[in-house]
């Protein structure tokens, strides 16, 4: 009799659950059903008796996935899945060490240190060993640490090739002896440890080897090398690794994911069949056209086709505004549509590729009265570099502010620990001060005295510096001078930080413009707040006012990376320009336009019923305003699938190009009259014109400003990147 939960099946999902005793690799793409397939994989396998519940091991990305798939199990099966070898990958590796912790050299009570905690610690010992953390920054320590462990490598199995890292493989030597006698572990070491362990202990790898004869891997192509060679040896000769995957949504290679594990997997286990899950149950016909003639642009494929039983549905609607303001607000105005229609605002979705995009998005549905959440991160005032900034602003803007002087007197560190804070709140108290005045009346004695006293001349300076001039240079001024821009350069995943903090800077140049255009509050004069204290005030009310609450109905916002795994009704791919998405650092890089491609792929198979792409003709970003070409994405979906909303891209800016874009001060002006003039009849060069230099070889022009003798042109490079060059003196010649 056929068990109740293969009805409903189809044709290939019911062949990959069914396989007899063999290693398998499920290609298995967007929509098509997965996690069905995985939990129904491992019911089939139990009710039949090929394996008992604690016989079977199977490995996700996350305890969201593990714990759905456990309870969908639970519906299957009348068993206890309490005690099952189901979870992620160091979660089961906790779980080994744990139960074998004398072998694998560690104290029964071994501690994991989360990300904060192994971050405290490097910092720790660097102060012990008297290292340089100018040269050595804690969290460069902390990334290269990470990354030898990914490869598998100790440290003295990785090979110096400078100075540079020859001292940081000492350190990390160093921080494992210190692991060692304070019995911590970090993330990266749980796989580590796990793997070492299997491979110098026979007897214990021969009892897994044993036990668990089949291994069911989710989100295959997320796997890392590492991750990979402890599979291997949990396999065995003898054991069917049953994975699930799907190259063309591989988009985490930036953190080690590796698609070869998948051509690997066919060759180590002997794959006889990929089997392919391509019918989708999630979108439209032309959600998923558009979708398969993007990625076949991609090399090295598997190779898929989605298709779906349902209709073709809706073209996908393509919006190009004049500037990223008019982006906005047409999502704001489709969004209120699509409400009014009866879609919810927690089933419709704005995606974007870069954080600091979220800023102006965020403004539009704030002055809106829209509720929405940044899914998977934190609101644009409420992160963490934009916190430290408005915290220096604030001390700048009026030094009787403790909670700003506590929140960065030491960030960037300099020196200043708590205990020498603790003396200084007790100094402000006894003398009914506040921690400015204690602090500059420092009776401290050594080094920390030195750094407070430091720190006061560094706000003292700002204050001086800035006075009088308009406020985005008062806050470009203040990032640069505070330390903030210098510390996240130093960060493993600071870019994003960086580009908040410009974005910061275009916030205070948008409320400069807005404010200009009101009225002061009722009763006030004028005069009665300056435009700095304004702000600050302006950035409180945006980040506290709002927010949706938990369970409320909120239109989604996120990066396309925390989309991954996600669906809506509706979704809105913004920022579709060249240089942005595809992101110009994958310019540069082996493959990077490739991984930009899949992650695009992603983005679209989100979407269940209606599909925006979305771009603007100039964006302020990192601190400049950039005139845009349309991504290259836009050739590579059929123009059949496409709906234009409306047609702005001529030789010339519309007329309504300015309308919702702010004019800071001259500069910006400038900027924005300096593009159209590029395009004028009197000018030999084009956005998007192919091109050729001297030096840097072909490339395409993606940007422009000034005019006359300084107009110059942002140029993408096919070798070596995008660059801005002087026209007068650049010599380009059409390609």
């Amino acid at each position: 009799m056929t068990p109740a939960f293969l009805t409903g099946l189809n044709e290939q999902q019911l062949e990959a659950v069914t396989l007899p005793h063999q290693s398998a690799l499920i290609l298995a793409g967007a929509g098509s059903g997965k996690t069905r397939v995985l939990t129904t994989r491992m019911a089939w396998l139990i009710q039949s008796g090929q394996v008992s519940p604690m016989n079977l091991l199977a490995v996700t990305f996350t305890n969201k996935a593990a714990k759905e798939m456990m309870t969908r199990l639970s519906a299957m099966l009348p068993i206890n899945t309490r005690g099952m070898w189901v979870g992620t990958f160091h979660g089961l590796c906790n779980r080994m060490l744990r139960a074998h912790y004398r072998e694998a050299g560690l104290p029964q009570l071994f501690q994991i240190l989360d990300t904060q905690d192994q971050l405290a610690l490097i910092k720790r010992l660097m102060k012990a060993m008297n290292v340089d953390e100018e040269r050595y920054p804690p969290r460069q320590a902390q990334w290269f640490i990470a990354a030898s462990k990914d490869e598998g490598k100790r440290a003295d199995k990785v090979e110096p090739h400078d100075d540079f890292s020859r001292g940081m493989v000492d350190f990390y030597a160093a921080y494992d002896r210190q692991c060692q006698r304070e019995g911590v572990v970090d993330f990266a070491e749980l796989l580590l440890r796990a793997y070492e362990l299997l491979a110098r202990n026979e007897s214990l790898r021969e009892h897994y080897v044993s036990r668990f004869r089949h291994i069911l891997v989710d989100e295959f192509q997320d796997t890392n090398r590492l991750q990979y060679r402890w599979l291997q040896l949990l396999a065995g000769q003898q054991n069917a690794i049953f994975a699930v995957g799907d190259d063309d949504q591989s988009i985490y290679g930036w953190r080690g994911a590796s698609t070869a594990n998948m051509q690997d997997l066919q060759r180590d286990f002997h794959v006889e069949r990929v089997i392919k899950l391509e019918q989708n149950y999630r979108s439209h016909g032309n959600i998923l056209d558009a979708a398969n003639a993007l990625i076949s642009h991609n090399r090295k494929r598997l190779g898929k086709s989605l298709w779906t039983d349902d209709n073709k549905g809706e073209p996908l609607r393509v919006f190009e505004g004049a500037s990223d303001f008019d982006e906005a607000a047409y999502v704001v105005d489709e969004v209120r549509t699509l409400k009014a229609d009866g879609v919810r605002l927690s089933d419709m979705a704005v995606l974007y590729r870069s954080n600091a995009q979220s800023r102006v998005l965020e403004h539009a549905l704030f002055t809106a009265g829209m509720p929405y959440r940044v899914y998977g991160g934190l609101r644009f005032f409420e992160r963490q570099e934009i916190k430290h900034a408005l915290a220096y602003l604030r001390l700048v803007a009026n030094q009787e502010d403790d909670g700003a002087l506590l929140r960065i007197i030491n960030f960037p560190t300099r020196g200043i620990g708590n205990r020498s804070l603790e003396q200084l709140q007790g100094m402000a108290r006894e003398a009914g001060m506040s921690l400015w005045a204690s602090a500059c009346a420092n009776t401290l004695s050594g080094r920390a005295a030195a750094s407070i006293a430091a720190f006061v001349q560094m706000i003292e300076a700002m204050r001086s510096a800035t006075a009088g001039l308009p406020l985005p240079e008062v806050i470009a001024h203040v990032i640069e001078h505070s330390g903030l821009k210098a510390h996240y350069r130093n960060e493993k995943e600071g870019a994003d930080r960086l580009e908040n903090l410009d974005e910061l800077v275009n916030a205070a140049a948008v409320y400069v413009d807005e404010r200009a255009t009101q009225l002061p509050a009722e009763g006030a004069p004028p005069e009665e707040m300056d435009e700095l204290t304004a702000f600050l005030a302006h950035a409180a009310l945006e980040a506290g006012e709002h927010q949706a609450e938990a369970g409320a109905d909120a239109l989604q916002l996120m990066t396309v990376h925390s989309a991954k795994g996600l669906e809506f009704h509706a979704v809105f791919i913004t920022g579709l320009e060249e240089g942005l998405f595809p992101h110009e650092n994958s310019m540069t890089e082996a493959e990077g336009v490739e991984e930009e491609r899949r992650l695009m792929y992603v983005a679209l198979t989100r979407a269940r019923r209606r599909l925006y792409l979305l771009l603007a003709q100039s964006r302020m970003l990192h601190g400049q305003t950039r005139y845009n070409v349309p991504s290259r994405f836009f050739r590579e979906l059929p123009e059949a699938l496409l709906s234009r909303v409306n047609h702005v891209r001529q030789s010339q800016a519309p007329a309504y190009a300015q309308q919702r874009q702010p004019a800071y001060g001259a500069m910006r002006a400038a900027h924005a009259a300096a593009a159209p003039a590029l395009q004028s009849r009197d000018s030999p060069w084009r956005i998007g014109q192919a091109v050729v230099h001297a030096k840097f070889g072909a490339g395409v022009i993606v940007g422009s400003e000034g005019g006359g003798a300084d107009a110059r042109v942002q140029v993408n490079f096919r070798n070596s990147g995008p660059k801005w060059l002087m026209l007068e003196y650049a010599k380009l010649t059409a390609a």
